[in-house]
């Protein structure tokens, strides 16, 4: 599934589910140069940092210029209801909201940050390429301690439910604040886990919960999900091993975000060029895409803030933000294209014996296309491969219903026969501007000798 999401009926329906159409974005405005590297929601405004400049940003999406923010990548953001501490993987930097003073730290005791949090009047944060974990309180006084329950450097922080979570390359440890002179936080016992973080910026809170995409000495590349002090994977084997196709995770980037009653872990490889997403609410994944050139790319979006009631996202590219919408069918400027693709037998139902494919039939709800333009009188395009997805037939395409058909009926017929493989996949796709509803398919074949 691509740009294609299950949505569960449990209150009775035609069917048990459906495929529901993913948001689109909706473009709001456009901050400095880009890309967005990071947000954080500090009420009565939201802060961006695009490019090497951090911005504040009002509800009418005006920006004020508040100072540079150097060094490359992803940043990590918290706030204390007044301060906002940014770091930059090294260069880290302050924007106090009541003095409305921007600086970068200079003090002699900061090592620099990889990632920061909040707890208890402490800013957290880590020091890049070692195993210290450092505060800083309300009076500017510093305080370290070495995670060393495993000789991995850190390589991510989180602080969820006031617990700092720190992860290692290989390992992960759990602190609290005990409010001890010298060094505050103290470990949790019985809390060392031996699994580790592949990606820093892929440890993202969502459901109550932590995901992250995990490491241990053994390999890496599963989704976790944490679990009291542990990791549970909700990765498929699919998903693993399509990651591990990817070479260099140590780049992939993570947010979280909920719409509709559904809470989804969106997890991006830059390199890769590809993005997955993990619904909390069904546990089943699919992939978000952007378009471009005839095919499919990473999604635009590079992190998230909820801000005026919108999931606000920004671009990994320009200084654009979006927000990701269910009643738009574009992403800004550029097609959507959706995806769904099914093995036409059921599993064990292969008898390698040819098969004569007489109809397929999409049940999907027609007729709902705009009154005018390119989504009056959306098509739907299927292709099919006998070899196992190496190989396709080329595109057919059919009507779904002009505007106010809602009897049309979505079927292609003739379909031939399988060979090789005695087998097929079946793929459906689209582009229109228009709201798809997939409830399933019926396809009518027959057995042949040979």
């Amino acid at each position: 599934m691509v740009n294609l999401f299950p949505e569960a009926l449990n209150e009775g329906g035609k069917e048990a589910a459906f495929l529901n159409r993913a948001p689109c974005l909706r473009l709001l405005a456009t901050i400095g140069a880009g890309p967005i590297r990071g947000m954080i929601r500090v009420d009565p405004y939201f802060y961006v940092v695009s490019g090497n400049q951090l911005y504040r940003v009002d509800s009418l999406y005006t920006a004020v210029l508040l100072g540079n923010v150097y060094n490359t990548g992803p940043v990590s953001m918290a706030d204390n209801g007044i301060k906002i501490f940014i770091a930059a993987n090294g260069p880290s930097y302050t924007y106090d909201t009541s003095t409305s003073v921007f600086a970068q730290i200079t003090d002699p005791d900061f090592p620099g940050a990889l990632t920061v949090g909040y707890l208890d009047e402490l800013f957290v944060f880590t020091e890049p390429n070692s195993g210290n974990i450092w505060t800083l309180d309300v009076d500017g006084e510093y305080a370290t301690a070495n995670a060393n329950g495993s000789p991995d450097n850190i390589n991510s922080m989180m602080v969820d439910h006031r617990e700092v979570w720190v992860f290692g390359v290989t390992s992960t440890e759990v602190w609290y604040n005990t409010g001890s002179l010298g060094f505050p936080l103290d470990r949790v016992q019985g809390a060392f886990n031996e699994i580790g973080c592949a990606a820093t910026y892929s440890v993202a809170k969502l459901d109550n919960s932590l995901f992250w995409l995990g490491a241990d000495s053994r390999g890496k590349g599963i989704v976790y999900r944490a679990n009291g002090y542990t990791g549970v994977r909700v990765s498929t084997h699919a998903v693993e091993w399509q990651i591990q196709q990817y070479g260099d995770m140590s780049d992939a980037i993570a947010y979280t975000y909920q719409q509709d009653g559904h809470a989804f872990y969106v997890l991006t490889f830059p390199s890769a060029d590809a993005t997955w997403v993990y619904d909390a609410s069904t546990q089943l994944w699919h992939e978000r895409a952007g378009f471009s050139a005839g095919e499919f790319t990473r999604h635009r979006s590079n992190c998230q803030v909820f801000f005026n009631d919108l999931n606000i996202v920004g671009d990994y590219e320009t200084g654009k933000l979006y927000t990701l919408d269910l009643n738009v069918f574009a992403d800004d400027s550029s097609i959507q294209r959706w995806l769904r693709s099914w093995r036409a037998l059921p599993t064990g139902a292969n008898t390698l014996k040819r098969t004569a494919h007489h109809s397929l039939q999409l049940d999907c709800e027609s007729g709902v296309g705009l009154v005018t333009g390119q989504g009056s009188d959306p098509q739907i395009m299927l292709r099919w491969s006998d070899d196992g997805g190496h190989t396709w037939s080329n595109e057919h395409w059919k009507p779904m219903g002009a505007t106010g058909n809602y009897g049309t009926r979505v079927i292609w017929r003739r379909l031939g026969m399988t060979t090789k493989l005695r087998d097929r996949v079946y793929e459906v796709s689209g582009t229109d501007p228009v709201k798809i509803s997939i409830n399933g398919a019926e396809l009518l074949m027959s057995n042949t000798s040979g």
